[in-house]
């Protein structure tokens, strides 16, 4: 009895899948070219004409040895190895610990040099907050330059001034040089 059972199921299985199978071509629905993957929205003349990188980052070490890392949201390229960007976060980070980070809207980079415009937020691991309207940095030179007038925090208070810059002195030292009109509001 069983071994019939056996063999009646190895022939009705096989023809019941066969004709579920049938059934799923056969009844199945036309297919939409409109309910194929979605591909993105971009336009391709315009990637052509505009080219451009998304979330791009930049990454290297000064010639004083500092760790630079550049990020922006968007860059392209503007001629020969100029390039500009948009939403510019660039990092600094000395060997003996001090650390600089630089926000700002818009960036144009020139090799070693990079100009960041838009008004540039400058925080440091020591306590100071910096608005510049634009900063120009030379990464060859450890050099940084803001012009355009400044308003600061310092953990010795607020302080204002028409333009900055940070060099390196012959010991490897930083030193920040204030000029034009400089303002101090002490508070101990």
């Amino acid at each position: 009895m069983r071994s019939s059972l056996i063999a009646w199921l190895r022939v009705l299985l096989p023809l019941a899948a066969l004709a579920i199978l049938s059934t799923l071509f056969l009844l199945g629905r036309t297919p939409d070219p409109d309910d194929a993957l979605p591909y993105a929205e971009v336009d391709a003349e315009d990637m052509v004409r505009d080219p451009r990188m998304s979330r791009p980052e930049f990454a290297g070490v000064s010639h004083g040895g500092a760790q630079v890392t550049v990020t922006a949201d968007r860059a392209s390229p503007v001629q020969n190895e100029n390039s500009s960007a948009e939403s510019v976060r660039l990092t600094w980070r000395d060997p003996d610990g001090l650390a600089a980070d630089l926000t700002a809207p818009q960036a144009q980079m020139d090799g070693q040099q990079i100009h960041l415009s838009g008004g540039v937020r400058v925080t440091t691991s020591d306590g100071w907050a910096i608005t510049v309207p634009q900063v120009d940095t030379d990464l060859t030179a450890d050099r940084l330059l803001g012009t355009g007038g400044l308003t600061g925090f310092a953990p010795l208070g607020r302080l204002d001034a028409d333009q900055m810059e940070v060099t390196r002195n012959a010991d490897g030292d930083y030193l920040l040089n204030l000029t034009g009109d400089v303002r101090l509001v002490y508070q101990p």
